[in-house]
């Protein structure tokens, strides 16, 4: 028997997709499937702590979802009762035969057809994204919007427009056709890459929300390749995720603060990720068709082969920032290339690079965190107290106020009279 209640948060976390995708298919009715699958998880909540974990955790939710679901549709439609609580939660005769299938055709796909519904083309590009993260991947509506930038309210009016749509509209609940497939495919690899930034962004002491939901995005990515073999965007995608994720371990010291990449012990990355990245990366660009993707896996590809921090080349990743500013524009990405500026020009240019994106990126710790340090590096230290004070308001973890407040500490020791 376990009490682990993180190790059931966690299952259930990582069993959502599946489940919700096999009950969709199922029921052909997003707000059945997604009921279903929250009436297994509260089952789960209560009979797991008692009974130990089940054999697979995805088979589970999906038999338990499904007898709760056609239980509920019984008792609406024909008020018949319903069968006693003990032969709806014994599971021992049918469990294993469903987790045996959960491998086969059957249910091979039932994550993609869900990836691709909620990215149906009859929904705006933004409510696609914030639909599949919430459905798919179960994010919160606050991490959603932190994605996105945008407030709670904002957020969950999209959402709520989102499902309301997809359940006026003729949607069929089948494998999406080749072309429809094509047609969705842009849509379906951001939502997979936000998938990702979010467990990537999320704090050390989460581990076990962060690791789940990286892990998920790059099976996902991976899943995604298999489909369009030929693809160098997909290629791409799946190698920035592996090349960012291979780097997890260096991250976070033992109490959980932020190791910045230049601090890290380049020990303990994943060898067996990043050549993965590489291989992927090597593919994609033989096909020359550069894409936002892959350009930012050929980034952190420089970063990988980097044995120091000393020899990593700042030059050409400077350039191809601005490849990537120039394909598709963001203030976010042409901060990423003021750091690149700042190791090749100096901080004075970095600065007067970032300068215009205060007002666009007024919410976002990222922004004033590095106008600090850049600050701090061109001696004027009243207006980086200024700037680190603004990133510690904006912290999204407590990792990212704890780095900022080193600078702040620093800060003050410089600027208190030596004893005498």
């Amino acid at each position: 028997m376990t009490t682990d209640l993180a190790w059931i948060d966690g299952a259930l976390t990582s069993a959502r997709p599946q489940a919700i995708g096999a009950l969709l298919r199922y029921f052909r009715d997003l707000e059945t499937a997604e009921e279903a699958y929250q009436d297994a998880c509260l089952r789960a909540l209560k009979t797991w702590p008692q009974n130990g974990p089940p054999r697979d955790p995805a088979a589970w939710l999906i038999m338990v979802g499904r007898n709760a679901a056609l239980d509920q549709a019984r008792k609406t439609k024909r008020h018949d009762e319903l069968p006693p609580e003990d032969l709806l939660s014994d599971l021992d005769d049918v469990e294993t035969p469903m987790a045996e299938r959960l491998d086969t055709a059957n249910y091979r796909d039932d994550i993609l057809r869900l990836l691709f519904i909620c990215c149906h083309p009859n929904l705006p590009a933004t409510q696609q994204i914030a639909l599949a993260l919430r459905v798919v991947s179960g994010l919160s509506v606050k991490q959603i919007a932190r994605a996105f930038l945008v407030g709670e309210a904002a957020m969950e009016q999209r959402i709520t427009r989102a499902k309301r749509q997809v359940g006026k509209s003729d949607v069929p609940f089948e494998t999406p056709s080749e072309e429809e497939r094509d047609a969705r495919l842009v849509a379906v690899m951001a939502m997979i890459y936000l998938v990702f930034n979010e467990g990537y962004s999320t704090a050390a002491q989460d581990a076990a929300a962060r690791i789940p939901l990286c892990d998920e995005a790059i099976r996902l990515a991976r899943l995604l390749q298999r489909l369009f073999p030929s693809e160098p965007e997909v290629m791409g995608l799946a190698a920035l995720l592996v090349l960012q994720h291979s780097r997890a371990a260096a991250r976070f010291d033992a109490e959980g603060n932020v190791i910045l990449l230049d601090d890290q012990d380049r020990d303990l990355w994943s060898r067996e990720l990043i050549n993965e990245g590489l291989a992927l990366m090597d593919k994609a660009m033989r096909h020359n068709q550069p894409g936002p993707y892959q350009i930012q896996a050929a980034i952190a590809a420089l970063h990988a082969r980097a044995t120091t921090p000393a020899d990593t080349d700042w030059t050409q990743i400077e350039r191809l920032y601005l490849a990537l500013e120039r394909l598709t524009p963001s203030p976010v990405i042409t901060l990423n290339r003021a750091v690149a500026v700042s190791k090749v020009a100096g901080p004075a240019a970095a600065l007067a690079l970032i300068e215009p994106l205060e007002a666009p990126l007024s919410g976002y710790f990222h922004f004033f965190g590095l106008k600090g340090a850049l600050l701090l590096e061109l001696d004027r230290p009243g207006e980086a107290r200024t700037a680190f004070n603004h990133a510690i308001a904006l912290a999204n973890t407590a990792a990212e106020a704890a780095h900022i407040r080193l600078h702040l500490d620093r800060l003050v020791k410089d600027s208190t009279p030596a004893a005498t």
